[in-house]
C-alpha cells in the first residue's frame, strides 16, 4: 500500500470519528432523560429510521441530530432543477459555474436546516407532560438553530472533505458510518428479546437468512455489468501499441449506485420529521399510514426508488460524450456506426439496464424490510441499511482498488516512461 493511499484512509477515518464524536454533543437546554424516553416509544416509526440515519444522535439529541439530509434534500432539488432548466443545467457543467452550483446548494441547506431546527426546537417544547426544553422557550430556539445549523455545515464540510481528499463519496460514508455505529446496539436488544422471551429463536434465524440472501443479492447485482466490445481501426492501433487501450465499455447493471434510496428516504424523512412534532389529527393520520413497514410506505419507496434510479442514471451516465471520444480515438462498436447510432445505441443498453437496476433497488428497498418488520426486527436489518451499508462498502472497495493500481504507475520507476 502506497503512501498517497493510506494517507487517504486515515484522512477519511479522522473524519468519521470526528462525526461520530459530534453525535455526543447534545444541544444546550433540554432533558436527554425526556428525550431518551420519547424514543424507546417511536423506535418503529419515522423517527425511529430518522435516528438511525443520523447515527442515533436524534435520540441524544446531538448537534448533528439533522445529519446530513438537509444536504441531500437541497441536492435532489437542485438535481431536478438542473434537469429542468437548461441554464441551471449548463452551469453544473462549466468549472466555475460548478462552484456557484454548489454554493447555491449549500444556502438552501442552511435555508432548509433552519426550517427543520425550529421545527424540532417546537416539537421539543410538546415532548412528554412537561416538555424537553428546561429554559426559556425564545432563546432555546435560537440556540437550538445555531447549535444544529453548526453540526449540519460541519457535516457538510467532512462530506466534502472526505470526497476530495479521502476515499470514496463523503456523504454516502457519513450515512454509511452512522448506520454501521448503531448495528452492535441492535443486536443486542435482539438477543435482549430473544432472552426475555419476546422474539423466538426461530424468528432469528429467519431475520438472519433474509440477510444473508439480500447481501448476497446485492453483491451478486452490483458486481454485474454489461460489456460492450469495441474495435479500433488498423491506423489507431498502430499508433498506441506501446499503450493499453480498452477493448470494451463496460456498463453496470446499477448505474445510479446508492444514491436513490439514500434519496428516496431523504424526501420521505424531511416531512414525516415535521409532522411528527405536529399536534394536528391530520398530522398524526399521516404518520400512522407512512410509518416504516407499513403498506403505503413501501409503495411510495418503491416508486421513488424507481424514480430516482432513472433520474440519476440519466445525470451518470452521458452516452454523446462517450460516442464522441470513441470516435475521437478512432474506435467503434461493432455493427455501429460512429456518433449519432453510437450513441442512440449506448443510451438503448443503459435504459435497459437502468430499468433492470431500478426494479433491483425498488425491491430491495422494500420487499426484506416489509418481511423484517412484521417480524419485529430493527431497522438496521431492513432491506434500505444493509443496501447502503453493502453499496457503499463494494464503492469504498473500488475506489481503493483504483488507487492502488494508480500508485503502480506513479512509482519513480515509472515516471518518464
Amino acid at each position: 500500500m502506497n503512501n498517497t493511499l493510506t494517507q487517504k484512509i486515515l484522512i477519511t477515518f479522522a473524519f468519521l470519528f470526528a462525526y461520530r464524536v459530534l453525535a455526543y454533543i447534545p444541544v444546550p437546554g433540554v432533558d436527554l432523560d425526556v428525550i431518551a424516553n420519547f424514543f424507546k416509544d417511536n423506535s418503529n416509526n419515522a423517527l425511529g429510521m430518522a435516528n438511525m440515519f443520523s447515527g442515533n444522535a436524534i435520540s441524544r439529541l446531538s448537534i448533528i441530530s439533522l445529519g446530513i439530509m438537509p444536504y441531500i434534500t437541497a441536492s435532489i432539488v437542485m438535481e431536478l432543477l438542473a434537469a429542468t432548466f437548461p441554464a441551471l443545467g449548463q452551469m453544473k457543467k462549466e468549472r466555475d459555474g460548478m462552484q456557484k452550483y454548489m454554493q447555491i446548494i449549500r444556502y438552501f441547506t442552511i435555508f432548509i436546516t433552519v426550517i427543520q431546527a425550529v421545527g424540532v426546537a417546537v416539537g421539543l417544547q410538546h415532548m412528554g407532560n412537561n416538555g424537553a426544553v428546561l429554559i426559556d422557550m425564545n432563546k432555546f430556539i435560537v440556540i437550538a438553530v445555531f447549535s444544529m445549523l453548526a453540526g449540519t455545515m460541519l457535516l457538510m464540510w467532512f462530506g466534502e472533505q472526505i470526497t476530495q481528499r479521502g476515499i470514496g463519496n463523503g456523504i454516502s460514508l457519513i450515512i454509511f458510518a452512522g448506520i454501521v455505529s448503531g448495528i452492535p446496539a441492535a443486536i443486542g436488544n435482539t438477543i435482549s428479546q430473544v432472552n426475555s422471551g419476546s422474539m423466538d429463536f426461530a424468528v432469528v434465524i429467519g431475520i438472519f437468512i433474509i440477510m444473508v440472501v439480500t447481501i448476497l443479492t446485492i453483491i451478486y447485482i452490483e458486481l454485474g455489468e454489461r460489456r460492450i466490445p469495441i474495435s479500433y481501426s488498423r491506423k489507431t492501433l498502430m499508433q498506441n501499441q506501446s499503450k493499453k487501450i480498452m477493448n470494451y465499455i463496460p456498463i453496470r447493471l446499477n448505474i445510479s449506485g446508492v444514491i436513490p434510496p439514500i434519496f428516496a428516504s431523504a424526501i420521505l424523512m424531511f416531512p414525516l420529521t415535521m409532522l411528527k412534532s405536529s399536534d394536528s389529527e391530520i398530522a398524526k393520520m399521516i404518520t400512522d399510514y407512512l410509518t416504516p413497514g407499513s403498506m403505503l410506505y413501501n409503495v411510495v419507496v418503491f416508486f421513488l426508488v424507481i424514480f430516482f434510479a432513472f433520474f440519476y442514471a440519466s445525470i451518470q451516465f452521458n452516452a454523446k460524450d462517450i460516442a464522441e471520444n470513441l470516435k475521437k480515438q478512432g474506435g467503434f462498436i461493432p455493427g455501429v456506426r460512429p456518433g449519432e447510432q453510437t450513441k442512440e445505441f449506448l443510451n438503448d443498453v443503459a435504459s435497459k439496464l437502468t430499468l433492470w437496476g431500478a426494479l433491483y433497488l425498488a425491491i430491495i428497498s422494500t420487499v426484506p424490510f416489509a418481511i423484517i418488520s412484521k417480524l419485529g426486527a430493527s431497522f438496521y436489518f431492513g432491506g434500505t441499511a444493509v443496501l447502503i451499508v453493502v453499496q457503499v462498502a463494494l464503492d469504498t472497495m473500488r475506489k481503493i482498488e483504483a488507487q492502488k493500481v494508480m500508485g503502480q504507475y506513479q512509482t519513480p520507476g515509472n515516471i518518464g516512461l
